[in-house]
């Protein structure tokens, strides 16, 4: 029995069907899990969607800030952008099935001394603390809430966490860290508009695994979102987007012996 955990799809099911056939995937024998970002911006977001859910317990996905987008935009509270290509899922004949399932996927996931988040933690939050925050925000999109709760999602403020923090300014820090950070303060001020390389983040900000962090204690924490990084081990953490959408590679490190695989991708975002 294998686990492969496999970077940010955003739509892409050719290179994820090939990848899964070049580690010969077994549903029956083997998990698979997903970084976030599901869909948006390339070709296929249903068929990535409808795969993932056929496989039922033997898939984990997080949920990424274009799957939230896909969420809020549904529900009428953001209008689709021109580069967004999630319409075949609202348009599908399942779509109130799938967006059911989608909402109901979890923001942070633990298992064992793996965690899996879609950006990123907060200085501030031990990999324990992370899990109860990320079952508030969780609970609340699988509540009668939940439409509620994607309305009032969108926006950069407050861009630190306070444990004083309640309603839905505690559910949006929440939610920005895991699905949108890349860096931040040493204190853990968020800032939202870098996507480039390390080696030109503003002055001020580090990235968010470099700021002084508990996150090494006995969790190496897996995620996606900052293309750039590419597919790169460091201390305590592993990153996996390796810009599919971009013309570059999907990836899928395997957690029993670190062996990574990856699938040349062609450039499907200008």
């Amino acid at each position: 029995m294998s686990t492969y955990v496999v970077g940010d799809l955003q739509g892409c099911l050719d290179p994820l069907q090939r990848l899964l056939d070049r580690v010969r995937f077994d549903p029956a024998r083997d998990h698979v899990w997903f970084v976030g970002d599901l869909v948006n911006r390339g070709p296929d977001s249903l068929g990535v969607v409808r795969l993932i859910r056929s496989l039922g317990d033997r898939a984990i996905a997080v949920l990424g800030n274009h799957d939230l987008h896909l969420l809020v935009a549904a529900g009428g509270h953001a209008r689709i952008h021109r580069g967004d290509t999630f319409q075949d899922v609202l348009a599908a004949p399942d779509r109130d099935e799938l967006l059911d399932w989608l909402r109901r996927l979890p923001l942070f996931h633990v298992d064992g001394r793996w965690a899996m988040v879609h950006a990123g933690l907060l200085p501030s939050w031990t990999v324990e603390k992370a899990a109860s925050l990320a079952r508030e925000a969780e609970d609340l999109l699988r509540s009668e809430r939940w439409d509620d709760f994607l309305r009032t999602m969108y926006g950069n403020r407050p861009d630190a966490w306070d444990d004083d923090l309640v309603g839905w300014d505690r559910a949006r820090v929440i939610v920005n860290a895991m699905t949108r950070l890349r860096i931040c303060s040493p204190e853990g001020v968020m800032e939202f508009h870098h996507k480039g390389e390390l080696e030109d983040i503003p002055a001020g900000y580090v990235p968010w695994f470099d700021a002084p962090h508990v996150r090494g204690d006995r969790h190496t924490i897996l995620f996606g979102h900052w293309s750039a990084l590419g597919c790169r081990t460091g201390p305590g953490y592993i990153s996996l987007d390796s810009g599919c959408l971009w013309g570059r590679a999907l990836s899928a490190y395997r957690l029993e012996d670190g062996a990574v695989f990856q699938i040349d991708c062609p450039a499907l975002a200008g």
